[in-house]
């Protein structure tokens, strides 16, 4: 909260009503009436404390991957935008990877997590599934696919060539642990809240714009209800345990391992390169995982966000395409 104030304030310098309606539109998040919580769906499997929750479905399966950072439910928000919903209505079962508490996973780093986690999961269904990984679940799907056999791999918004981020937003992130270290190694994690300000920092305006905004929706509108919701998830989540902090912003954002196909998961070299089709995701306007990042391959854009590609007016176009990659007959890639 003192951040987002900051950047109020920066806003007001040069537009005063901007920042009064930023301000007017936190009050109105505040005080918005939240629906009742997605169910709590049953295990198919679990690792430690973290778990693949069964959706349902039928046909072959395909396995969620969602990022570290925020909660899981961004891939099944509310039932009109759900991502687990549309993959189930492509003729498949769909398991969400659930990581689970972070004081269950403190000695873990990313690779640590495919490593002990990811890939004992895909082999405990029994099953050669699909992977389909948002942001850096994109990533960990891809290292996973090294690793055990996966049918093929989505990749939304998913990171590979960390030395194609804008120079500035690298320097930003490598600021933020800087100031942040000590902390975190007191913690043993690193905070969410230290995370959100650095997505935050990548597009201040935008992010004061978006309350300012909200305070002109109607609050029994279904456009405030998903406001809400997202806001909600973009602001809980766990912490990010200290090694994957570690190996996230030194190893991966500050000597690209993975773009420099040197990035060890279980002792492991993990390429790009699969041996099985993969398909990018990309999102035309995203911040957080621009398009020059993603792995080499085959490439669909789709004209959003980083997070709009999944809920936004454009989610059908990733539906589309998604389908398609995951269509039986085809096989190719």
């Amino acid at each position: 909260m003192p951040l987002f104030l900051e950047l109020v304030r920066k806003a007001g310098e040069d537009d005063p009503q901007l920042a009064r309606k930023a301000l007017a539109g936190l009050r109105a998040y505040e005080q918005a009436e939240r629906g009742p919580a997605r169910p709590t769906l049953p295990e198919a499997a679990r690792i430690g404390g973290a778990c693949l929750r069964d959706h349902g479905g039928s046909g072959p399966v395909a396995v969620l991957v969602p990022s570290l950072i925020n909660p899981p439910r961004i891939l099944d928000l509310d039932d009109e935008t759900s991502l687990a919903g549309a993959v189930i209505g492509m003729g498949r079962r769909v398991l969400l990877l659930d990581w689970g508490a972070a004081d269950e996973r403190r000695d873990l780093s990313v690779s640590g997590h495919v490593e002990q986690i990811l890939v004992p999961l895909i082999r405990a269904i029994g099953e050669c599934p699909a992977l389909i990984g948002y942001c850096l679940g994109g990533t960990m799907a891809i290292a996973a696919a090294n690793l055990v056999p996966a049918e093929r791999v989505a990749n939304l918004a998913g990171p590979w060539h960390f030395g194609a981020y804008p120079k500035d937003s690298r320097i930003g992130l490598e600021n933020l642990w800087a100031h942040s270290r000590a902390s975190a190694e007191a913690l043993g994690a690193l905070p969410m809240e230290l995370l959100q300000a650095a997505f935050w920092s990548l597009d201040p305006l935008r992010t004061v714009a978006k309350f300012a905004d909200f305070d002109t929706l109607d609050p029994a509108s279904a456009q405030a209800r998903r406001f809400v919701a997202l806001e909600d998830w973009a602001n809980e989540g766990e912490a990010l345990p200290l090694p994957a902090a570690e190996e996230l912003i030194e190893r991966m954002f500050g000597a690209d391992l993975p773009g420099q196909g040197q990035w060890r998961v279980g002792g492991t070299l993990v390429s790009e390169r699969l041996e099985v089709p993969l398909l990018n995701l990309t999102a035309g306007s995203d911040r957080i995982a621009p398009a020059a990042t993603a792995p080499k391959g085959p490439t669909e854009s789709i004209a959003s966000g980083h997070v709009g590609m999944l809920v936004g007016s454009k989610r059908l176009q990733l539906h589309r395409a998604l389908a398609s990659f995951l269509d039986p007959s085809c096989r190719s890639g």
